[in-house]
């Protein structure tokens, strides 16, 4: 037998301990994924998610369980191994207010109206990375190779950027890689670049008066906002295409028409494909609201709330995620399962195929494979692996890829169709195909793992690639040192 195959069987057989030990606890991953979804909590408050998933590191067996990383009291960790290399599995738990959803129906339903809920499937994304690592750790149990595998419970990923804060303090060095997947209408790696964005609120005081009454002596802080947000509407047509300015006023100031609000407040979010750019966006966006409060004699306090990075896109590693998309066998899936999705589907109104909307990011034959692939209600391929791209969605997964090569997967838990935040997204959380395409994006990241541990060589060239990318936009963090992490 030639040594190449010889070699290549070994492979599948350490690397079949990792795929077969996920497998084999599949019934803990279920089950956790379903407790956190049924105690849906908001980001830096998720109290019960985080102790969950500690309690299942300790019951995997993980050591060294570490909790309040970063001085955040829901961040935590669980390792198992020893020296190098050191890889991540970096797993998300929080739920989206107003989000609430009953499971297993194809209409909207609440279980409590305008309660929290799943619609972005962190519970299956922090369940399945504990599930990943779960399986590397038992490839380096049995073989008894060097290295360490860690997981890391991150919070506050929706309007926290939890990863940031913890980038921030330290939390992610020393990592020779990190995996991360998340849920989706495909099977797919990532290669998208995500944008930055700052979070700021900017809160105006005036003065209150009799609005009929004697009006002069009010000095009206709503006036301040609307002319604030007006500015903010003509500097739209002064910036690159890519950038995004999204606000809410979240302080009206009352409810009373006749009194001269003295208080309100709007709340921005900005967003551009590099940091500097959102920097200075942030500084214009500054002046208008100096000018906002000068124009109404009101005064501004510009409060700074969160920020992350955009992400570093590592091809190194994104290979060889996609070796093992391609290479996992996928979900096979009941007639009664089928049937669910396709109700699922046709709520949402749209019956195209779930890879549309990325073929224009694949080569010609790339995209007419997918062209060929069956129109059925989920994905059941790999995406091709596609070029580089910029999105206009933010992750504060970003902040981790400026510390070590990164990989992200994209795994098919949801019927075609289905958009991330969305009631549908909800009622698939706890159903038997979500499950199944947690464990099997599990199972292609464990794999994905292995495949690092085994080949120092594509380590390096990793290391390598994310060293350039460094040099040639160096990180700096884009929270201030002394800023706390937001609890509202």
């Amino acid at each position: 037998m030639p040594e190449g195959t010889e070699r290549g069987q070994d492979m599948d057989n350490v690397k079949k301990t990792a795929l077969d030990a996920v497998e084999a606890q599949k019934e803990v991953f279920c089950k956790l994924s379903d407790d956190i979804w049924d105690h849906p909590e908001l980001g830096f408050h998720e109290e019960y998610a985080a102790k969950r998933q500690m309690e299942a590191l300790a019951q995997l067996g993980f050591e060294n369980i570490k909790s309040g990383l970063g001085g955040i009291p829901t961040a935590f960790s669980g390792s198992w191994g020893h020296g190098r290399p050191v890889i991540a599995m970096v797993g998300e738990f929080d739920a989206l207010a107003d989000m609430s959803q009953k499971a297993g129906v194809v209409q909207c339903d609440p279980v409590v109206p305008g309660g929290n809920g799943h619609g972005c499937g962190h519970n299956l994304l922090g369940a399945g990375a504990i599930a990943a690592a779960y399986g590397v750790k038992e490839y380096l149990r049995t073989t008894g190779r060097e290295g360490t595998v860690i997981y890391f419970g991150c919070p506050a990923e929706e309007n926290g950027s939890g990863k940031a804060f913890l980038t921030r303090d330290g939390v992610f060095e020393g990592l020779d890689c990190a995996l991360y997947w998340h849920p989706s209408v495909n099977n797919a790696v990532s290669t998208n670049k995500s944008l930055a964005n700052f979070a700021v609120r900017y809160r105006f005081k005036g003065i209150s008066a009799h609005a009929s009454d004697s009006p002069q002596r009010g000095r009206s802080a709503l006036d301040a906002v609307e002319l604030m947000n007006t500015g903010v509407q003509y500097l739209r047509e002064h910036v690159p295409s890519s950038v995004r300015m999204h606000y809410a006023i979240t302080d009206a100031g009352g409810i009373s028409p006749n009194v001269v609000q003295a208080h309100a407040e709007v709340f921005y979010l900005l967003r551009a494909p590099r940091l500097a750019m959102v920097r200075d966006l942030y500084e214009r966006v500054n002046k208008i609201a100096r000018g906002a409060a000068m124009m109404t004699e009101t005064e501004v306090e510009i409060i700074f709330k969160k920020a992350c990075s955009d992400r570093t896109i590592n091809m190194t590693v994104a290979k060889v995620v996609q070796d093992n998309l391609d290479a996992v066998p996928k979900p096979e899936f009941t007639k009664e399962e089928m049937d669910f999705l396709t109700e699922i589907r046709a709520s949402t109104g749209i019956t195209t195929d779930p890879a549309n909307g990325v073929l224009a990011r694949l080569t010609p034959e790339q995209g007419e494979w997918v062209k060929q692939q069956p129109r059925v209600p989920i994905c059941q391929y790999a995406v091709p692996l596609r070029a580089v791209a910029q999105s206009f969605s933010s992750n504060d997964l970003g902040d981790v890829s400026k510390r070590c090569p990164t990989g992200y997967l994209q795994g098919c838990t949801w019927a075609a169709g289905t958009a991330a935040h969305s009631w549908q997204a909800v009622a698939q959380g706890k159903s038997s195909t979500a499950h199944k395409g947690m464990l099997f994006s599990a199972k292609v990241l464990a794999g994905a793992a292995v495949d690092l541990f085994e080949d120092a060589g594509k380590l390096a060239e990793a290391k390598a690639e994310f060293d350039a990318s460094i040099a040639a936009d160096p990180y700096v963090c884009p929270l201030p040192k002394d800023l706390p992490f937001p609890m509202d």
